[in-house]
């Protein structure tokens, strides 16, 4: 299949993990990420940390314009793992999610990701923490946390900044999911095409590729000085609400064991 890729074939590629191929393009121009544990490509605790360990080891390039974040398979991601959300290991995993999530809010460069498929839960909120969302216009995006009884940390605050709050409301509270279409007209998606990697691909060949790296880092620096300081205070708070209230409830718990032993949950609304 042609994917409109092959004039990339000089990217140099590697393995970090079992669950993450780093590669770069444009002589060192591009750094990209694909999540590589098909089809589901869960973001637990092994996805974070490479994805992490990635964007940390080339920040300082001095080459750098840019990061393209996709996903091997079908799907871009079905979300975080539900067993590291139960009581014993969920600040861990927050913990280190929403060091993510800071991370890539200031990062020095663009962050793009392209989506396909299903990009759920965490996988929406990692893809929400970049600058850019590019997805095919069947894709199926959204934050099913509150099926199971609980709600999605990260999104709660990434969400809203990118769709508004009654838009975003509608899908917190509900967990549906839109397609790309519908996304992109709700203002989640920032652009459709029928191949959403090739397409961020072109815009950053074309806009960014010519444009001095120095001169683009503080141009970043001054455009998301005080959203990323709003952001991050505010991923501290819902991170606090999580842990010390919600996960102290019984239905939060019951929500999660349920999904897990494949069974309705029966909910006290305590």
């Amino acid at each position: 299949m042609d994917t409109g890729l092959h004039r990339w074939s000089h990217a140099r590629c590697a393995q970090v993990s079992d669950c993450l191929t780093i590669s770069s393009d444009l002589d060192g121009a591009v750094l990209r990420l694909k999540l590589s544990r098909p089809k589901a490509n869960i973001v637990d605790a092994a996805m974070i940390a490479a994805l992490d360990q990635a964007l940390a080891g080339h920040e300082s390039g001095r080459d750098l314009k840019a990061v393209l974040i996709t996903a091997e398979g079908p799907h871009f991601s079905f979300g975080a793992s539900v067993e590291e959300h139960l009581p014993e290991s969920c600040a861990a995993m927050l913990g280190a999610l929403h060091a993510l999530v800071k991370r890539m809010l200031e990062y020095p460069v663009p962050v793009l990701v392209a989506v396909r498929g299903q990009c759920l839960g965490g996988g929406l909120e990692v893809a929400m923490a970049g600058h850019m969302i590019y997805a095919r216009p069947d894709a199926n995006l959204g934050q099913p946390e509150m099926m199971l009884g609980v709600f999605a940390p990260a999104a709660s605050v990434l969400m809203p900044e990118r769709m508004g709050q009654s838009h975003a409301e509608d899908l917190l509270y509900s967990g549906r999911s839109l397609s790309g279409d519908e996304a992109h007209a709700a203002g989640l998606v920032d652009t459709i095409a029928e191949d959403p990697e090739a397409a961020a691909l072109e815009w950053i060949e074309t806009h960014l590729s010519p444009k001095s790296a120095s001169s683009l880092r503080l141009a970043v620096k001054a455009a998301r000085a005080a959203l990323r300081q709003r952001l991050a205070a505010r991923l501290d708070e819902v991170e606090a609400l999580y842990l010390n209230e919600l996960m102290k409830t019984r239905d939060a718990v019951e929500g999660l064991q349920a999904f897990l032993a494949k069974r309705k949950p029966e909910w006290e609304n305590r």
